[in-house]
């Protein structure tokens, strides 16, 4: 009997024998895949030159639909704008493969913009790209220098959201809101107060607004660019561009995951900006400037992973929470790729709300003071060169508790907004 149990059971071996190899090697093929998949992700998180990590991105801890101010006529009117196709289209058909996109993001300084656009028209192949402006708020002096762009393909974009064209309801002044150092208990206002007891200020938190609404709509909300898997050149108003500017930056970005893979982005600009650059042969790897900076999807996606830390820190400048909040909170050195000469330098005398005006103006005479040398003309980074790294450099780093002007509930809530407006299936993308 036990003889024939062995038998029958050896049959029953070699009759399933086949399924059970299938099994096997079904199971090692997954733990494979499972291997190779962490595998990947790990490359995602720590190589910050990789374009690969466009993936099925979701914000999970935001469920709610973004609650944006009801808006005026006005920003519907430039809402509408924003979807409109670039223009000079047809002086300039066709965009470069592998082009560089460049964001100019302005205010209401027009004697400055006129100067960044005189300099942009002179840049070595500013017509192979696409410049998108965005403005906070309407201004039509502003408009008209944007208008009147001959020189490359062209897109106007207006933050529908800006306090400048809500003069009578929030984000702009809402009536009832607290003013300066009011107590909210005595004078029966509302509002929150920043980490020194003042309330906020529209024209001051528009700095932050604007831009982290740019960055949300350009790289999420733009039909133009929400695909766009390369390097976004993001400039301001009183930035004035040399010639060699959109050459080097493609330089830098194409060297940049050989030189430097840990490098965040590439600069223009020295992040000190009273710095022209150091004039070695080396290429220099320090902390991300503020000065014609450019990064890839994959560095927006580990910024936008930041939201609530960007939207919670009480400080107006989106810079200064940057560097003080969003980029200690990646764990590790963060880096920027440039070279020994400026591309691109500072030229603003006084603060971003003022300089606007004929009596006004801080620029003198109507002009700049910068000399374009000969070396400012072409490209002038080289491939073979070693890269000197600095370490530990002064200015903001993590524990630096903010200049304040940022600690109104609405504002955060807003900024927060701003992070998740374009990740609902239901919302159509600004074409």
């Amino acid at each position: 009997m036990l003889r024939f149990f062995s038998k029958l059971w050896m049959m029953q071996l070699v009759l399933y024998r086949p399924f059970f190899l299938f099994l096997v090697t079904l199971l090692g093929v997954m733990l494979l895949v499972f291997v190779l998949r962490i595998h990947s992700v790990s490359n995602t998180v720590f190589r910050a030159s990789d374009e690969g990590f466009e993936s099925n991105y979701t914000i999970s801890e935001f469920i709610e639909r973004p609650k944006l101010p009801k808006q005026t006529k006005l920003s519907v009117s430039l809402d509408k704008r924003n979807r409109l196709p670039p223009r000079n289209s047809d002086l300039f058909p066709k965009l470069s493969k592998d082009h560089i996109t460049i964001v100019l993001y302005v205010h209401n300084r027009p004697q400055y913009l006129q100067v960044v656009v005189r300099s942009l028209s002179s840049v070595e192949g500013i017509g192979e790209t696409l410049v998108i402006v965005s403005h906070d708020g309407y201004f039509e002096p502003m408009n008209k220098i944007i208008k009147d762009i001959r020189f490359c393909q062209v897109k106007q974009i207006f933050a529908p959201y800006s306090p400048h064209l809500f003069p009578d309801s929030f984000p702009g002044v809402s009536p009832g809101d607290c003013q300066d150092k009011d107590d909210p208990a005595k004078k029966n206002c509302k509002g929150n107060p920043d980490q020194y007891g003042h309330h906020r200020s529209p024209k001051i938190v528009s700095l932050k607004h604007h831009w982290w609404w740019m960055m949300n709509t350009v790289w999420d909300g733009l039909e133009e660019t929400r695909q766009h898997s390369g390097h976004i050149l993001f400039i301001e108003e009183d930035h004035f561009i040399f010639p060699n500017a959109y050459r080097n930056i493609q330089l830098l970005t194409r060297l940049k995951p050989q030189k430097c893979p840990n490098c965040y982005a590439a600069n223009l600009a020295p992040s000190d900006v009273t710095s022209k650059g150091e004039g070695w042969e080396r290429l220099i790897a320090e902390k991300i400037g503020n000065i014609g900076y450019a990064f890839n999807r994959t560095i927006w996606r580990k910024i936008h992973t930041k939201a609530k830390d960007f939207c919670f820190f009480d400080d107006y400048n989106w810079d200064i929470t940057m560097w003080a909040t969003v980029y200690p909170s990646f764990g590790h050195p963060v880096y920027t790729l440039r070279g020994p000469w400026g591309s691109a330098a500072h030229f603003g005398k006084c603060g971003l709300h003022q300089g606007h005006g004929d009596k006004g103006a801080c620029i003198d005479n109507g002009a700049v003071n910068i000399k374009v040398e000969e070396n400012d003309k072409v490209a002038n980074i080289k491939s073979e060169w070693e890269v000197h790294v600095y370490e530990h450099q002064a200015g903001y780093q993590a524990g630096f508790k903010g200049w304040g002007g940022w600690g109104d509930e609405r504002d955060r809530q807003l900024c927060l907004d701003f992070a998740y407006m374009y990740h609902y299936k239901d919302t159509p993308p600004l074409g």
